[in-house]
């Protein structure tokens, strides 16, 4: 069977090397005998990957010395918490910019634990753009800012990031993260989970500023605290070890098409085609503002919702799968991270065109 072309929102598609690598390697890892899932992650031929691993990610991210990189588990949704328990230091109030249903669920979680000011928010317009930079009312003593460099659901995302003075900048780049370069130093903490860009879901990798590790509020459980991570080199408990090996191969296999200025020309390529196809089209709309959409997430409608069990089932026949939107929002959304190939946005703008033709 030909593999399908994948546009799931995550766990997303891997790259087919990666997988074929893998399964290569499935049962028996570099002639060790056992798999890497059997093996310890304290034996000498799993540091070697955890190490090469880190050393590869830091390299294509240029992550400053003064950083540090924990690869966990909890997914980005555990870091709603961490984050506040965290960086506070003291402090009660943190800014949040709400951007779409992620920023929202880290507004929600960080309000159990501080008090959240909302600098500013595109809920009024269904998340449809990116507030203004000069539009947010920050505290005057916020612990950080917290916001979500691309919400996978609505399609919203950041072409260019602020820079804040003292004020840490923290960004769930979950659904962005290797999609393109990116200025580590403008943030004080980014976290992603690894089942978009990254890897396979159970990952979860977080870069600390050295400054902020260390200051966790009293009585934060001993695995919510950085530090922990900080001094166990990510192994203060049983890491996922399978999760961390794959996402060291997707890191190579990055480096291999010539890292992440070519993933970037390669990303702006693919999201242009299917946009220009959208925007040209007289049934298809993107409800995205044109300056804040998505490279990853790209959402669009039909002009008869009725249609829209249809378009999947002809989609699906043509091996196009996962293109249903999210059941919060509806309608379409091809997510076309990294290991999505050109190919398949050319097929899916393919198949828009002919649905489009036969409506009329």
């Amino acid at each position: 069977m030909s593999r399908a072309f994948n546009f799931s929102p995550g766990p997303a598609a891997l790259p087919e090397s990666v997988l074929q690598q893998a399964q290569a390697e499935l049962l028996d890892y570099k002639g060790t005998g056992v798999s890497v899932m059997e093996m310890s992650h304290r034996s000498k031929e799993f540091l070697e990957i955890a190490e090469q691993a880190e050393a590869d990610f830091r390299e294509l991210l240029a992550i400053p010395e003064n950083y540090q990189v924990f690869f966990m588990q909890g997914g980005a949704s555990l870091q709603f918490s961490m984050v506040p328990l965290n960086l506070l230091r003291g402090k009660t109030t943190a800014d949040y910019l709400n951007t779409g249903n992620w920023s929202k669920a880290a507004i929600k979680e960080a309000s159990r634990l501080c008090t959240v000011n909302v600098v500013a928010s595109s809920q009024d317009s269904n998340y449809a753009h990116i507030p203004a930079i000069d539009s947010w009312k920050l505290s005057s003593n916020a612990a950080y800012l917290h916001i979500t460099g691309n919400e996978t659901i609505g399609g919203v995302e950041f072409h260019e990031y602020p820079s804040l003075g003292d004020t840490p900048l923290v960004s769930d780049m979950s659904s962005t993260l290797l999609s393109r370069p990116l200025e580590v130093e403008k943030f004080g903490v980014i976290y992603a989970g690894a089942q978009k860009n990254l890897g396979p879901a159970g990952l979860t990798i977080v870069i600390v500023r050295d400054d902020l590790i260390g200051h966790a509020r009293e009585q934060t459980p001993r695995l919510l605290d950085y530090q922990v991570y900080a001094d166990g080199d990510s192994m203060s408990n049983t890491p996922p070890t399978f999760a961390w090996y794959l996402s060291g191969l997707v890191f190579k296999w990055i480096k291999a098409q010539g890292g992440l200025d070519a993933m970037a020309e390669l990303n702006a390529r693919k999201a242009g085609k299917l946009y220009t196809m959208i925007d040209n089209s007289n049934y298809f709309t993107c409800p995205v503002a044109a300056e804040n959409r998505s490279w990853m997430n790209i959402p669009f409608t039909l002009a008869d919702s009725k249609l829209d069990g249809r378009f999947l089932e002809l989609a699906k026949k043509r091996r196009l799968v996962n293109l249903k939107g999210h059941r919060s929002v509806g309608g379409m959304r091809a997510s076309i991270y990294n290991a999505v190939p050109e190919a398949a946005v050319d097929a899916l703008v393919e198949f828009l065109h002919d649905f489009e033709a036969q409506q009329s």
